[in-house]
């Protein structure tokens, strides 16, 4: 946990926790190479079959840290703060197995962008949800103005970045920020049942499905067709005969199956 990001792992379900509770899980440049850490830790861990993200403490997560890059210069921000931070967030959507963000308190900034990443978020009574970075001259950098607008519409992202306007749990699943509402310190219990439904399921079919829906959506789909495309060439005999020629020395000899 030395660099606020708590990785446990229950059977099948992973769970992220952001542990940062004193900033209200503000995310710093530690916190960001955590969630690299766990995301390569999930996708290469062949048993999961879902995962959770989560905060510890009163929020879910209050953005990004300011002390963390409020001081910056302009290349640095650009390269070393909104670069790193979207290479994770799209590592997080791009999880192998289905995320669920189970939201125990405000989601902000950063926090609304990471709730984002996930295909399903579970709400708390309590919590809010904005997009105030305008209001201190700075705007959305972790895709607030692009996969928010793919998942949640242009309309709602418009009013919530240029007004500044911050929403209550109730209102926030009107309009499709989240996906469910439940009782005050339920998030965790709720996401963990519904990852037990979704871990009972197909698990190669659905890392297809996520990575079809996702390629709808715009994230990524060239490397869904390769990533298909190598899959459906694994199983062919041609492929096994030209590795066969490879090491044996001698040309293939395909036969078109």
């Amino acid at each position: 946990m030395s660099d606020g990001i708590d990785l446990t792992i229950d059977g099948a379900i992973a769970v992220i926790t952001l542990a940062r509770p004193d900033k209200l899980n503000a995310l710093d440049a530690d916190m960001i190479a955590g969630l690299a850490r766990a995301v390569d830790t999930i996708d290469d861990d062949d048993a999961l079959r879902a995962a959770i993200l989560t905060g510890s403490g009163k929020a879910f997560c209050a953005g990004g840290d300011i002390k963390a890059w409020g001081a910056l210069d302009p290349l640095a921000m650009g390269e070393r703060w909104v670069r790193r931070g979207h290479r994770v967030f799209d590592a997080l959507t791009r999880l192998k197995v289905p995320l669920i963000a189970a939201i125990n308190g405000h989601a902000l900034g950063g926090g609304l962008e990471l709730a984002a990443t996930a295909d399903f978020r579970v709400c708390e009574t309590g919590a809010r949800f904005g997009l105030p970075e305008t209001g201190i001259g700075m705007v959305p950098g972790w895709s607030g103005t692009q996969r928010l607008v793919t998942r949640f519409g242009a309309r709602t992202v418009r009013r919530l970045v240029l007004t500044g306007e911050i929403v209550e749990a109730e209102r926030a699943l009107a309009l499709g920020l989240v996906d469910d509402l439940v009782g005050k310190g339920e998030s965790l219990i709720a996401a963990r049942a519904l990852a037990a439904r979704i871990a009972a399921r197909g698990p190669v079919a659905n890392t297809i499905a996520k990575q079809l829906i996702n390629a709808a959506e715009g994230e990524d789909a060239a490397a869904t067709l390769e990533i298909l495309a190598g899959a459906l060439v694994s199983t062919t005999d041609d492929l096994r005969e030209g590795v066969a020629g490879f090491r044996e020395k001698r040309p293939p000899a395909f036969k078109g199956r």
